[in-house]
């Protein structure tokens, strides 16, 4: 039965999905998250012997389910930081104004931001403007212009980092 299974195999899925993730809390949900969609899915364990779909070697099965939930959970985690440190970035562009030399210098600013876009495919400016100026999230990029939510993220990037490039250029002279 897949719950005897389950149960006895629990303390090594938790020790394999920790070393992927870092954190046996978050391994502990993983591997409870794979034991329900197990016994969600129509599928059953080979000893069942009911004519349904079955699987040939249910803790195998297990560790893959496991496994994937992990590498998905890792994934989006290090989307989400990069995110935040694309964030970060930008927010280095936005400096409130105290004086009419800061100001000059961010008009400067704003005018190679401005021209380092126009240098971009349109695409990846749409995707930066998206982004950065219109305030959606990397997902709703994607679902609006039919790209995978890494694409998004990596074409965004790319702008900040186009765009970083050409302000350190302005600083550096």
């Amino acid at each position: 039965m897949l719950l005897d299974l389950y149960l006895a195999h629990r303390p090594a899925l938790i020790a394999y999905a920790a070393r992927i993730v870092g954190s046996r809390v978050r391994a502990e949900d993983l591997v409870q998250d794979a034991y329900l969609r197990v016994m969600a899915s129509d599928a059953h364990v080979a000893s069942d012997l009911s004519g349904d779909r079955e699987i040939a070697r249910p803790l195998a099965y297990l560790y893959r389910i496991v496994r994937n939930l992990a590498v998905d959970w890792k994934r989006h985690l290090s989307v989400e930081d990069i995110d935040r440190q694309s964030s970060d970035t930008m927010d280095t562009f936005a400096a409130p104004l105290s004086s009419p030399e800061q100001e000059v210098l961010h008009r400067q600013q704003l005018r190679l931001v401005a021209e380092a876009l126009a240098e971009l495919p349109r695409r990846t400016q749409t995707v930066f403007e998206m982004r950065w100026l219109e305030g959606h999230t990397l997902h709703e990029i994607a679902e609006r212009l039919d790209v995978s939510v890494t694409l998004a993220h990596q074409l965004s990037r790319s702008a900040v980092t186009h765009c970083a490039k050409r302000l350190s250029d302005l600083e550096s002279r």
